[in-house]
């Protein structure tokens, strides 16, 4: 018998990620003894749909900036996070974040501990980020940093500051690579096809899968067979070059990239969005 409270907080929180009612929430919280993505894996073995599978949950409020090198050969995404919106629209506030990101291009940065110690001016980023601690009164700090190096490198930032995505290609394609960018913001997927998936992931899904064919009344014969069906339709929603191409639904991401060259590759790619 589980002994942790769950508070009427806990359950809205849960609320707000997955979509699911108060009740259901309630129970997936006390089976998985508060753990939230236990409790997230509990909702959808039971057949719910959950909204949030892979929410974008790193910051509550801020900036993000992608940004690439002159040369398209260096990407950088940055979130300089704080705790209100009123603070991450103000102009000062973006100036602020650009500026931090200008910085990371020119020193040619590799982690948030090195931009941190770079100088603006006279001072460090991480002085000067105390200064507007002091000054705005919220929390603020470079919340997420990542990098990515390709033979080209695009970048897209979506919405007001609200999302940032890098996209390594295997060499120079200006269009595709905002393409493709645009279909990382829109569709969210995990890796860049089914062989770069995590091994943990691929059984956790596939758990997942057997217990909802089991929740449908169907015979345990037929869940692992079913099961595998299920997984299938997750490599293609959830992997980049198998999703259905946002700009033509007809063809997948793959058949697009063939379309525009026989030779180009994704060869990585980051997207990083506030959360909710």
């Amino acid at each position: 018998m589980s002994t942790t409270t769950i508070t009427a907080a806990d359950i809205n929180k849960l609320r707000q990620q997955t979509g699911a009612g108060m009740m259901d929430c309630r129970k997936a919280l006390t089976e998985s003894d508060g753990d939230f993505e236990a409790a997230i894996d509990y909702l959808r073995k039971k057949g719910q749909k959950v909204a949030a599978l892979r929410g974008d949950r790193e910051a509550k409020e801020g900036v993000v900036i992608a940004q690439t090198s002159k040369d398209n050969k260096t990407g950088f995404i940055i979130n300089v996070s704080c705790e209100t919106d009123f603070v991450s629209k103000n102009a000062d506030y973006i100036q602020f974040a650009q500026s931090i990101m200008d910085a990371a291009v020119a020193n040619d940065v590799k982690s948030v501990e090195e931009l941190n110690k770079v100088k603006i001016g006279n001072e460090s980023i991480a002085d000067k980020i105390d200064g507007q601690v002091a000054k705005i009164g919220e929390k603020i700090s470079v919340s997420r940093f990542e990098r990515v190096e390709a033979p080209y490198v695009a970048a897209y930032i979506h919405g007001s500051y609200r999302m940032g995505v890098l996209v390594g290609l295997s060499k120079e394609a200006e269009e595709a690579g905002k393409d493709v960018a645009m279909q990382i913001a829109a569709m969210n997927p995990i890796a860049i096809d089914q062989a770069s998936v995590p091994a943990e992931t691929i059984a956790r899904e596939k758990d997942i899968a057997i217990e909802q064919v089991k929740a449908e009344g169907k015979p345990a014969e037929m869940a692992e067979k079913i099961a595998m069906g299920k997984i299938n339709k997750f490599f293609k929603e959830s992997t980049l070059l198998a999703q259905a191409f946002v700009k033509d639904n007809n063809k997948s991401v793959a058949d697009y990239l063939k379309s525009v060259d026989a030779d180009l590759k994704v060869t990585e790619f980051k997207r990083v969005a506030l959360g909710s």
